[in-house]
């Protein structure tokens, strides 16, 4: 009985050496050689994992980065341009530094805007109740306002506001990471550029029906009337499918479309407020000129009275009076 233990003993041992020598010589056989850099690029990324480049992490967007021949096609939202420059210092590339961005909720629905017309019992998210049914409210493209925009932020950029019942955004903490973006199933969530001064203009309805269908669902939508876009001097304004659109690349915040808007569904972010136009006041009515007929007599003062009665007034037909001839004495 020892000796059948001892020799199974020896004989699992003597096999998993076997297998531990097999599974080495295969390790180095199939061995993949990894660039260093890229080590060295994820080191200098945020660390985010958000996915807002377009790859599954950090990692493999550093990877991605390294086999690339430019960094034309990679750019990462959380870091920026400053982590953009450090990873083409460690590449040895150049790098072409792009606008800030930012994301901008595209529906100006708020509760008194857009009447509840029903009333949905069932689990809080915006995903299943756009399965089920078009929502709370007569818009079929608005928003569910179930905050799956909030949950799917990682950098606490978004929160619902419980008088519209509206997402907002928090500029200073949103990285532009589009995960907001693949959240919303009605895709009223938008990238855009900051703007100068964080100044940026944009229409706030994404309705497709026309413009008294829509009009009716949400008092705020854009009626695709095309006002907008006529007054537009830049051509950044499309209206296409009932709905304007308003390009930001060619946007140069003149405002006029916020202007000539019916609806205000076209909004414009961090302006100074106008100043208050001055009152008016009403002109005074002009002097009537004073005619010798009219103009009251003037008061004398004493001393005028009295010189006026003692001048003597000259009769029209006077004359002055002949000197006295002096008499010749005869001699």
């Amino acid at each position: 009985m020892t000796a059948t233990i001892i020799w199974t003993i020896a004989a699992i041992t003597i096999l998993g050496i076997v297998l531990a020598v097999v599974l080495y010589l295969v390790a180095n056989k199939f061995k993949v050689e990894e660039d260093p850099r890229i080590d060295e690029v994820e080191k200098v990324m945020p660390g985010a994992n958000c996915g807002g480049c377009g790859f599954a992490g950090c990692r493999a967007f550093a990877q991605s980065c390294v086999e690339a021949a430019n960094l034309d096609n990679n750019y990462c939202p959380v870091g920026g341009n400053e982590v953009m420059k450090k990873v083409a210092a460690v590449l040895g590339l150049e790098v072409h530094e792009k606008a800030p961005m930012v994301a901008v909720v595209r529906c100006n629905g708020t509760c008194a805007n857009r009447p509840v017309v029903n009333d949905y019992d069932g689990l809080k998210s915006c995903k299943v109740k756009a399965a089920l049914y078009s929502g709370d409210t007569g818009c079929f493209y608005g928003c569910l306002g179930c905050g799956d925009c909030v949950s799917a932020c990682q950098f606490g950029a978004i929160s619902m506001d419980p008088e519209t019942g509206l997402p907002v955004v928090d500029e200073e903490k949103c990285t532009a990471c589009g995960a907001c973006v693949k959240a919303c199933p009605k895709k009223i969530i938008e990238l855009r550029n900051k703007g100068p001064k964080n100044r940026r203009v944009f229409v706030s309805c994404v309705n497709m029906e026309k413009g008294a269908a829509a009009r009716k669902a949400c008092s705020s939508a854009c009626i695709g009337c095309g006002k907008c876009a006529k007054a537009c001097p830049f051509d950044a304004i499309t209206v296409e499918h009932n709905v304007a659109y308003i390009d930001f690349n060619k946007c140069r915040l003149c405002r006029k479309c916020v202007v000539e808007c019916p609806t205000g569904a076209i909004h414009d972010v961090n302006f100074p407020a106008p100043a208050p136009k001055p009152d008016k006041q009403a002109p005074k009515p002009a002097a009537k000129p004073v005619t010798p007929a009219s103009a009251p007599a003037a008061a004398a003062s004493p001393q005028t009275e009295a010189s006026s009665a003692v001048k003597p007034v000259k009769p029209a037909d006077a004359r002055p009076a002949a000197k006295p001839e002096v008499e010749k004495k005869e001699e």
